[in-house]
């Protein structure tokens, strides 16, 4: 994996995408292969090129900012690891968020009940 990951750095220099490219580009680069992997997902296709393509552009992003991907998944990590949530349509809701989703969901309805159902 890290002679793979050297690759696509080089494979950035050699291209001047590290000094012609901006993090700005890359992160709109990175949405762009973000819509690909969506559309492939949602057509049930294989989205190996896709999630490839994002790790490519990320690891572009790593190495202009002088980070590793081990230290981005450590840092991630360290920020889940003792999560607590629970499963709301297929989507892990963090616990303070769905406090605040299940808040916000009761106050729509007190609001409808209040305006006879009118937006």
């Amino acid at each position: 994996m890290e002679n793979l990951i050297k690759l696509v750095e080089q494979w950035h220099v050699d291209r001047n995408l590290i000094d012609g490219a901006t993090d700005k580009d890359q992160v709109l680069k990175l949405l762009q292969e973000m819509g690909e992997l969506s559309d492939n997902v949602c057509k049930g296709k294989d989205i190996r090129d896709d999630l490839g393509d994002m790790l490519v552009v990320m690891i572009n992003i790593m190495k202009r900012n002088d980070i590793s991907m081990e230290e981005c998944l450590q840092v991630a990590y360290d920020d889940i690891k003792d999560r607590k949530g629970k499963m709301i349509d297929g989507i892990f809701v963090k616990e303070d968020d769905y406090w605040t989703e299940e808040r916000v969901k009761s106050l729509d309805k007190t609001i409808s009940e209040i305006s006879g159902g009118r937006p």
